[in-house]
Formats: C-alpha cells, structure tokens, sequence
C-alpha cells in the first residue's frame, strides 16, 4: 500500500505535494519522492527513507513549478532505495508516473519493452507504466494512458504527467483508491480523501475502469475505454483526524475492513491466470532443493507465532513434511537439530523483530535455508533471508495485528499449495479446488463483516467480565490462541485458549456460573468432540458463544449464542473464523473505554529480546 497525490493549479505544488504526502505517509513510509514540471522541464526528486529526508532535500534544491506529483511508498516490488522509489520516469525523462497497487503482468511488458530499446534503472513494476506509456505516445496523453492500461493486468491507481502536455495531469485507478479533489482554480489528485482535506472537501470518488483528466480550470471524468461521465461532487464533512482512518473510529478497525484487500494483494500474481497453480517466483529453491527437504521449522513471535501453528497444519496436511513451530525468543536456546535439509520458516510482519532475526541467523549458521515471511520489503529479515515471500498487507498502525496476521495465513496456504505441486503429495483436482475457495475468501470477509453489529452486542456483555476463555480443538485451537491475544492485549481482560480436549486434564475447575466461552467448531472431523466438551463447560455454569459453519444446525442446540461463518474447505476456515474474534476484541475493548490503537505496555515492532 502506497500514497499518492498530484496537483495542478496556481500555487507552489512542491508544498502542496509534501503536505499531501505527510498526511498519507500511514501508507507506506520507506521511500519518498516528487516529480514537478518546471522552467526547466520535468524535474524529479526521490529518496529512501522517511519523508523528512526528501522534505530536507528539497529545502536546499526546490523544484519551482505549479503541476506536480508524489508518492510515499511501501515497498513490494524492489526494496527500498533511491532508484526504486516513485516516480519513476521512462529513457527520455518525459514521462512520469507515480503509483499504488501491483501489476501482475510486468515482467512480461519489461521483456518486451527491454527487446525495443528501452533501458530499466529499477526493480519494480512501476517502471515498466511509464516506458509503456511513452511507447504508446503519439501526441495525446490520455490517448496513450488508456492504451496502456489496456495492455496492463493487475491493480493500479496511477498519476501520469509529461512533459508534452504540461497543462494536464491524468489519474486511473483499477482496484486501488483514487479521489479528485475540486478546487477554485486548482484541482487534486490522492490516494485518500487527508492529502487534500486542507485545500478542498469537494471530491469525486472514482471507481474501478475509471479515468480522470485534470487542468487547473477543470476535471474530466470518463472510463479508460473514453466514455465520458457525469457525477456529482461529494463533499466531505469530516474533520482532519477522522479522513486519515477513511472514516473509522480507530485504526484497527480500519485495518480488519482491509483486510479483503489484503487477501487479494497477497494472492495477486502469485496464482497463474487461469486459476489452476500457485506461482511463487519470490522463492528461488529448485525442485530439486524443495523434494530434498526433510524437515520445516516454522519460528514467530506473538500473532505472527499462532500464523506459524495454523502453516505447521497447512504443509504438513498439503506437502507431507514434518513440521515443528517454535517461539523464536526459545528457538536458538536450545539448541535445535538443523542441518542443511532442514527449511527454516521466520515469519514477522515488521521483518525486524530482534528475536525472529537471531533464530534467522542462527538457522544459517547451522546451514538451513531460510525462507522469511514479512510484510517490509528490504527488511533485515527479508534481507538476510534465502528466499521470501512478502505479505501485501500495507502498513499497520494499531499496535495489535489483524490484516498483516490473516495476510501470513494466506501465504502459508500459497507455500503449502506450491510445495504440494512441486512434490506431487496432492491431487492436481484438490488443489486446485484450494485455490478456486481462497479466491472466494476475500468476498466471504466482507460478509462476515457485515455481522458486526451481532459481534458488538456480544462484546458489551463479556466487556464486564474479567475472565474469558476460548476452546477448540485442531485448527479450531489455532485460531483460539490469535483470538484470545487479541482480546487480553488491547481489553486486559484475561484471556486463555486451551484445546477443547485438555479440559478435563485442570482446566475445567476454572469454569464457574456465568464465564463468558467462546467456542469454536468450524471443523466437521471434530464437530461432535467439540460440541462434547462444550457441554461440560455448560454443565459447570458457562455462557458460550460457539462459532460454526453456515448451514449448521445442531451447534445451537448446545450454545448460548451462535455467530456462523461463510462455509469453505474446512483448511482454509482460519481465515474466516478469526475475523469475528478481532471484532470481539475490538469492540469490547472499546465498551472498556480503552486506547484499541495504543494499548497499554506494547509497542507495534520488538525490536530488542
């Protein structure tokens, strides 16, 4: 996830840009940079790091000139630096492009690009826009835009300028916000409504397959095919605050309604066009390297260590190898068996926690390959790591995860399906039914989502509790452990997770008459375990909350309350049945009058053990 905003008017754009990019730097923060028409011509200045490193660059050099461009980028394609930040221009310096998204295609237009002539400096996709814009230039840039978009698959909200035709600047998005802001004598371009809430609060939204033109007396709104549109403005009554969380109240409610968008990016370009394989370019083992494998081991810390205990079932289920999950603050203490057929599995969303980095290298010093999965491109995890895949999540704010932990889940089940093929331990069919029900997940989401009310009602009644515990059994379990952490670090209510089936080995003695339970049971193989033992909770007194399937019947009958989830291929319910369990932690911490964002004694990144 990026930022991008553009500007054409009478004022200065270099400040007008830098304001706009400070208020979507929530966005992605490892790179920066703008690109302005000056008396010069086209002028770009790019740079790693925070925004206040381009910001002092351009103190000392401005670039003078009233219709510009920027980015704040969060790396996905190429790790940041200098030449990979935006905007990237084309060989002749004319073109300029600054974009969000991912194009799926781009390996294929840069090999044709590359046998014209044309030149690449960077390592992102980005780049490839902008020579196949200029490629198609013929005198009219939004002629030239539409042409490229056509040829380009993927997601995109792109602002294009040249040189040529300095008095447009052109906007399209596909699949990634875009807005336009309307101004008296100026008008704006921004990923998201706060880059330009200071100039102007009337805006046109676009949708998908849709295109903007922009001169500073005007906006032109039409599809990419050319037809043109009308719309009325929306204006935005919303203060400053509210716009940077898209109008949600915290920013990790925000997060769990990305999190749609986050399963689509992370699945994008990583499945063939035709829907039948995974294809994961990021992790460079042989097929050789992969069938020599003897042993995983998968190794976290927190929210990113129960991802690890749903991957541990995924590729043993799917691939057939043995798999140990450990806790990376234990991992190198004692000791473990590695050796060069061991595939080490680190998994951190920031790609920095200091833990999960001295089991990385401790596993390469022993002689395992290392495969990291991270959410920061050119992180010393993603760095140091033999192979990569890097989860599409954007950056998270709120401290406590919710998008970056499901975007791990998603690529433990693209690993496990690439490693099933690669070895041949699955049915072609099976997998490819995998694949056909992840590509339904992201839908399914969004109706689960549409149950919050139900969820919010539930967690005004467990907020009074100090006590809470969560039970499941297999996969179940796995998801119990993520949905109790989440409630305990952002309500401080105290929180246990057991398996359903350890109850009567102590745990029971804690039930007592009116604990609030959640229940999970998602998994038809266990269903009539489960439901046993929440009988015996009931039996001492428990009110339960049980989690199903749609289309079940029989769980009601033994619960209090029942919240059903989508039905899908029961692997892959993790993904689903964890989402009601962020939204119960969410609200009740909320009905606790607590900061959901900044809970008390955490911080987003550990960064020291």
């Amino acid at each position: 996830m990026c930022g991008i905003v553009g500007y054409i008017g009478n004022r200065d754009s270099q400040q007008i840009l830098l304001e706009g990019l400070k208020k979507l730097e929530y966005r992605g923060y490892d790179s920066a940079g703008v690109a302005v028409y000056t008396e010069e011509g086209l002028k770009i200045k790019k740079s790693k790091g925070r925004l206040a490193v381009l910001e002092s660059q351009l103190e000392t050099a401005p670039l003078r000139g009233t219709i510009g461009i920027g980015h704040t980028r969060w790396a996905t394609h190429g790790k940041p630096s200098d030449v990979n930040s935006h905007p990237h221009t084309d060989n002749t310096q004319k073109f300029s492009v600054v974009h969000n998204g991912i194009i799926e295609n781009y390996i294929e237009l840069k090999e044709e690009l590359i046998a014209r002539g044309h030149r690449f400096v960077s390592e992102t996709d980005t780049e490839v826009i902008s020579h196949l814009i200029a490629s198609l230039y013929e005198g009219d840039i939004v002629k030239a835009v539409q042409k490229a978009v056509r040829r380009m698959r993927g997601a995109y909200a792109l602002g294009v300028l040249t040189e040529y035709e300095p008095d447009k600047l052109v906007a399209v998005r596909l699949a990634s916000p875009l807005i336009i802001g309307v101004g008296d004598g100026e008008n704006f371009i921004g990923s998201d409504i706060p880059a330009i809430l200071e100039y102007t609060r009337n805006v046109f939204i676009l949708n998908d397959g849709e295109m903007a033109v922009l001169t500073r007396t005007g906006v032109e709104l039409m599809t990419i095919e050319g037809n043109f549109i009308s719309r009325e403005l929306f204006h935005v009554d919303w203060d400053i605050t509210t716009a940077e969380k898209a109008g949600f109240d915290h920013f990790m409610l925000k997060e769990i309604h990305e999190q749609p968008k986050a399963y689509r990016d992370t699945m994008s370009s990583r499945i063939d066009p035709s829907g039948k394989e995974v294809v994961l370019n990021e992790v460079k083992m042989t097929a050789e390297q992969i069938r020599g494998i003897q042993h995983i081991h998968i190794v976290a810390c927190g929210t990113a260590y129960h991802a690890g205990l749903i991957g541990k079932q995924v590729i043993e289920k799917l691939a057939r190898i043995p798999v140990e999950t450990d806790v990376a603050s234990e991992y190198r203490y004692r000791e473990p068996i590695i050796g060069p057929n061991t595939l080490v599995i680190v998994v951190s969303q920031s790609g920095e926690t200091a833990d999960t980095l001295a089991a990385l290298r401790e596993a390469k010093r022993c002689g395992a390959r290392v495969l990291a999965i991270t959410n920061v491109v050119g992180s010393s995890v993603a760095r140091e790591a033999d192979d990569i895949i890097v989860t599409w999540a954007g950056p998270e704010i709120a401290v406590a995860s919710t998008k970056a932990y499901t975007s791990q889940l998603i690529a433990f089940y693209l690993l496990g399906i690439y490693l099933a093929q690669i070895l041949g331990t699955q049915e072609e069919a099976y997998l490819r039914q995998l694949i056909a029900a992840m590509k339904s997940l992201p839908e399914q989401v969004e109706r689960i989502l549409g149950q919050s009310e139900t969820i919010k009602n539930f967690a005004g009644q467990i907020a009074a509790h100090d006590d809470l515990f969560f039970i499941g059994r297999g996969l179940d379990y796995a998801v119990a452990l993520e949905g109790s952490l989440k409630l305990k670090e952002i309500s401080y209510i105290h929180s246990e997770a057991y398996a359903s089936g350890e109850l009567k080995h102590g745990t029971l003695a804690l039930i007592e008459e009116g604990v609030p339970v959640i229940a999970l049971a998602t998994q038809q193989h266990l269903f009539e375990k489960t439901v046993s033992n929440i009988k015996e909770v009931k039996a001492r007194g428990a009110y339960v909350l049980g989690v199903n399937e749609e289309g079940d019947k029989e769980l009601g009958k033994s619960v209090d309350q029942v919240l059903s989830i989508p039905k899908t291929l029961p692997l892959l319910t993790p993904a689903l049945s964890v989402i009601p369990l962020q939204l119960l932690a969410y609200y009740a911490s909320l009905a606790r009058g607590n900061d959901v964002d900044k809970p008390r004694n955490l911080a987003k990144s550990v960064t020291v053990e």
